[in-house]
């Protein structure tokens, strides 16, 4: 292939991957927030958010599981096209780039992309484990548990991987997790419960219960994309990250600082006075 036809393949992936990502980042960390400001919003006459944007009043309203008056809309291919861009890129930069693997390492590139994969579906293995059986009984120890798994993935990667593939193979696997929740633990209770309304009947408790769990998922999420972020402009300062001699430190101390700083902002919105509000 041509110098110039990969160099815009390989742009054109990188940008439909960012675009994508902005609008999957950026739905639900909207609708994250509006979930949060319905409680601390939420009174007598129930769970609504008043917005000013683009020249008008939006009016967003929590209501009972009903059949739509309109057209239901559905925010899903976002992540998808989010994590297949991502991964085409990945194969392409750093597979077919040679750059996956050190030159001197034991593995070839072909095990060592085999090994990447091989650490997205384990990963996200554990992660739905632990969440799925241990986060609703003791919140914070899953939390940490977490963490620790995270900063485990950075030093594994960090001993297979050359120091820059290493920091995106973790971000690849975070994104995975990420796509995974919306496909395989958000969407499925989202399609019982409104299946079970166009067919006119209640929705049933479990299913109820499988759409709360979807709305952590969802939070979780906003939590991940901290640390996909960072890694993502990672590649532009090696002396800090990648190419440290501590790098698989450096990217478990930027995560922390990450999870940190999203942690206080939903901490603002719990402990916000409901009785402030403007309206």
């Amino acid at each position: 292939m041509p110098y110039w036809a990969g160099e815009l393949l390989n742009l054109s992936l990188r940008w439909l991957h960012v675009l994508a990502a902005i609008f999957w980042i950026g739905q639900t960390a909207l609708f994250t927030w509006l979930d949060t400001r319905m409680r601390v919003e939420r009174d007598e006459s129930g769970e609504e958010v008043w917005m000013v944007h683009g020249g008008g009043y939006f009016r967003a309203e929590r209501l009972p599981w009903q059949k739509p008056a309109r057209h239901l809309h559905w925010f899903k291919w976002e992540s998808a096209l989010t994590w297949a861009s991502g991964f085409l890129l990945f194969g392409w930069v750093y597979y077919h780039g040679g750059i996956l693997v050190p030159v001197d390492g034991d593995l070839s590139p072909e095990m060592g992309f085999l090994a990447a994969l091989g650490i997205f579906v384990v990963v996200w293995a554990l992660y739905d484990l632990a969440w799925s059986r241990l986060w609703s009984k003791a919140p914070w120890p899953a939390n940490v548990l977490g963490l620790v798994l995270l900063v485990g993935l950075a030093w594994v990667a960090t001993q297979i991987f050359t120091g820059r593939a290493a920091f995106l193979v973790v971000g690849a696997t975070l994104g995975t997790i990420m796509a995974a929740n919306v496909w395989m633990r958000i969407l499925p209770g989202m399609r019982r419960a409104v299946a079970a309304v166009e067919a006119g009947q209640d929705v049933p408790s479990e299913v109820k219960a499988q759409t709360v769990r979807a709305a952590h998922r969802s939070k979780h999420n906003t939590y991940l994309v901290f640390p996909v972020v960072f890694i993502m402009i990672s590649n532009h300062y090696p002396v800090t990250t990648y190419g440290h001699a501590w790098n698989w430190v450096m990217l478990g101390v930027f995560t922390v600082v990450g999870f940190v700083a999203r942690w206080l902002v939903d901490l603002r919105e719990r402990r916000e006075n409901p009785g402030s509000r403007t309206r």
